[in-house]
């Protein structure tokens, strides 16, 4: 490969595809259609719980077809599509799938990038980079899939010299795509798409641009690099000047990794019957269980704890207080707040913390109803940059936290648990991860 370019210089490249972004289609439903033979060929939408005021996470292309997408209300899916199949998500199910295809990928082309749970992307190298022995790749690719894993799995594949453009040419067509955007094609190949079609471009950014008198992707492939950087007022003008021109800028459109992860935790909306001030506790001392757990299973020591809850409020309460809009229409009023304390990451500790966080949660007929609850770890530093304390109660609580870790590894993350959340032991499950690549630990998956 040729080396990567120094700061302020591009290459064009040959008309060569250097990167394969495969884009899984309508990725949890299709598992489910996968997994239950009777649900093939009708019209299905994944969802968190079996709510009529929850919303869809994901809809099978039947679904699609009566205008049922990703984030419409489960009430106002079933009004479009009487018939519509409604299947409660399974984190670990779209996990397992998720790693097969990866391994089915492999087989055919080593994976070097993974953005997300549904997405994967593939560097070509030497000669597999030609046009022809690029597609003949992504063809093999598709029948791995579809060999190795399942028929109802169908995939996207964008071909291009750039990671960015290979995410673009994979959105270009579904389902079951190839799509190749060559140097000598652009930027007129990209020109009919919308401003929105731009990965990273959502409604926030698209109104800015308007703002700015770019209202359709000629004008905007129009302007030259200087533009371009003085339109985003930063470096991301003038690596999207290049990148939309197939240019290969030595970043190839992939994301800024953050040096060490910050914080991590957990939220949940709450089932009906656990939308009280005990069931809401219970329940985020589940999540803080979670979290506790993730924390010593990724090595790190918490620093800080921020618990988030939400209460949903009445017509007269709404107009009184400040209130938000929830997307299933509930109004309701939020309160959070963060405690600092020293380095830890056994569960008592941590709970003794949550503990005194959930006594200063506003009281009163206005915060009775609590619908959500968020915990999340942060402060975070790695278990190599622990000091260790010097007092015996903390290492007997750390040894008791990794007999129990012990234990739920084998049998199951909740086998062992503290009384406060028995109640709610069995809700809160892991949920769908859109952006976070999910990791088995034990016999489950976070």
């Amino acid at each position: 490969m040729t080396a990567a370019p120094q700061s302020g210089e591009f290459r064009t490249p040959e008309d060569r595809f250097v990167f394969l972004h495969i884009d899984l289609n309508s990725f949890f439903a299709s598992v489910e259609q996968q997994l239950h033979p009777e649900y093939r060929n009708r019209p299905l939408a994944v969802v968190p719980t079996n709510s009529d005021t929850t919303a869809c996470i994901a809809a099978s292309y039947e679904a699609k077809a009566f205008g049922v997408k990703t984030g419409t209300i489960v009430g106002e899916a079933k009004q479009k599509c009487p018939g519509i199949v409604l299947v409660e998500g399974s984190h670990t199910e779209y996990a397992k799938f998720s790693h097969a295809i990866a391994e089915a990928v492999e087989r055919v082309c080593p994976v070097s990038h993974t953005p997300s749970i549904d997405e994967m992307v593939c560097q070509l190298m030497g000669r597999e980079q030609l046009p022809e022995n690029a597609r003949r790749i992504a063809y093999d690719i598709k029948q791995a899939i579809y060999q190795d894993v399942g028929e109802v799995l169908r995939c996207s594949i964008g071909m291009a010299p750039n990671r960015y453009l290979a995410k673009i040419a994979s959105d270009m067509q579904k389902p079951d795509g190839l799509i190749g955007l060559l140097p000598s094609q652009l930027p007129r190949a990209i020109a009919h798409l919308d401003l929105r079609d731009l990965p990273g471009v959502g409604a926030r950014t698209e109104a800015r641009l308007n703002a700015q008198g770019i209202h359709t992707m000629p004008q905007l492939l129009a302007l030259d690099r200087q533009g371009m950087h003085k339109l985003w007022d930063s470096v991301w003008g003038d690596r999207l000047y290049h990148w939309l021109r197939g240019h290969v800028t030595g970043d190839d459109g992939a994301p800024v990794p953050s040096e060490i992860q910050k914080s991590l935790g957990h939220s949940h909306v709450l089932a009906p019957e656990h939308r009280t001030i005990p069931g809401s506790w219970a329940v985020a001392h589940k999540l803080l269980h979670k979290a506790a757990m993730r924390l010593r299973m990724e090595k790190f020591y918490a620093g800080s704890m921020a618990l988030h809850i939400r209460f949903a409020l009445n017509r007269e309460q709404a107009e009184r207080l400040r209130s938000k809009q929830h997307f299933s229409g509930l109004k309701h009023t939020g309160w959070g707040m963060e405690a600092r304390f020293p380095d830890a990451q056994d569960t008592l500790t941590l709970l003794e913390v949550l503990q005194k966080l959930w006594q200063k949660r506003p009281q009163g007929p206005d915060f009775e109803k609590p619908f959500f609850v968020g915990v999340t770890l942060g402060r975070l530093l790695p278990e190599s940059h622990h000091n260790p304390g010097l007092f015996a109660d903390q290492d007997r609580r750390s040894q008791l936290s990794s007999a129990i870790d012990q234990i739920n590894l084998k049998h199951g993350h909740t086998t062992v648990h503290l009384a406060g959340m028995m109640s709610a032991r069995d809700s809160a499950p892991t949920r769908i991860a859109f952006t976070q690549i999910p990791v088995q630990y034990g016999s489950e998956w976070m």
